[in-house]
């Protein structure tokens, strides 16, 4: 459990640089993104590549990305 949380949050770290969100990002936010980003990811792109605490950091950090995407276009602030 505390290795998924550790993965989760590495993943979602990596995705928020990825999308420039990160700085915008909690701790919290990076480690939920982060797993459900890879489950996201894995059940969208399968589970190919390196693996750490049985998550496959590609398909992961790809699922994270969208993840924190698609939240982002709903929850962020846009001012005219």
């Amino acid at each position: 459990m505390i290795w998924s949380i550790i993965a989760g949050g590495f993943i979602g770290f990596i995705a928020g640089i990825i999308t420039g969100r990160g700085g915008a990002m909690g701790l919290i936010a990076k480690i939920i993104a982060g797993l459900i980003g890879s489950s996201v990811g894995q059940t969208l792109f399968g589970t190919w590549g390196p693996t750490l605490a049985g998550m496959s950091l590609v398909p992961s950090i790809i699922g994270a990305v969208c993840v924190i995407a698609v939240v982002s276009f709903f929850f962020s602030k846009k001012y005219s």
